[in-house]
């Protein structure tokens, strides 16, 4: 008999430095995100991705986060950074990720109180979605705000592979898990000293907390 330990999969996203992308790696991240949006303090220049991409290890999926960003720019990325997949993070429609995105793609939608979120999610999945990454809604922000939304708003069903974003944490991430259930979960600033620079001992607190059970076999 052995124990089977299940995790949640877990991406570290705003990574801007090759020391912490190789402690998201050794800490047992599944994925990181690259930021290639300028008003954000976390974003990266091309020259930054390269060195990041080129330093991790094997088997681990790299996701390049876009906002609204043009067909030539989204090329652009692609065809200086070896990017696994594309996070569409604005208000690119489902017919715009699907003719433009170079890389298999997933899809941020900001919980606003008005939205419609399992009809939207849909829309997005047609189109070819790999996935559907929920995140808190504050008005003037892309992402990386640490606020939460309200997680009884998190579908409960297994059609879609939902991301939780928004607010998470070493501490309160378990509760997360619990109450949602997700696919995965997505965050960055709760696990920073300052926008952009990870803390490692707390994304090793934060993985170590993402494990939702044992089972004998």
């Amino acid at each position: 008999m052995y124990t089977v330990r299940t995790r949640t999969r877990v991406k570290v996203c705003g990574i801007t430095r090759v020391e912490d992308a190789l402690a998201c790696a050794q800490a047992g991240v599944d994925a990181i995100g690259l930021v290639f949006y300028a008003p954000s303090p976390r974003n990266v220049l091309i020259k930054q991705a390269q060195d990041i991409v080129s330093a991790l290890p094997p088997f681990i999926t790299i996701v390049g986060l876009v906002v609204n960003a043009s067909p030539a720019e989204l090329h652009n990325i692609c065809a200086q950074v070896e990017l696994d997949m594309i996070q569409f993070h604005g208000d690119e429609t489902p017919v715009f990720c699907a003719e433009n995105s170079p890389k298999p793609w997933i899809k941020a939608l900001a919980m606003h109180q008005s939205l419609e979120v399992e009809q939207a999610a849909y829309d997005y999945m047609k189109a070819g979605a790999q996935g559907i990454l929920l995140d808190a809604y504050v008005e003037g922000v892309r992402g990386g705000t640490g606020k939460a939304f309200d997680w009884e708003r998190f579908p409960q069903t297994q059609d879609i592979p939902y991301i939780l974003a928004g607010g998470l944490n070493p501490q309160n991430v378990k509760t997360a898990i619990t109450r949602t259930n997700p696919w995965a979960i997505d965050l960055s600033s709760g696990v920073e000293i300052q926008p952009g620079v990870k803390n490692h001992q707390a994304i090793q607190e934060l993985v170590s907390q993402t494990y939702i059970g044992a089972t004998g076999v």
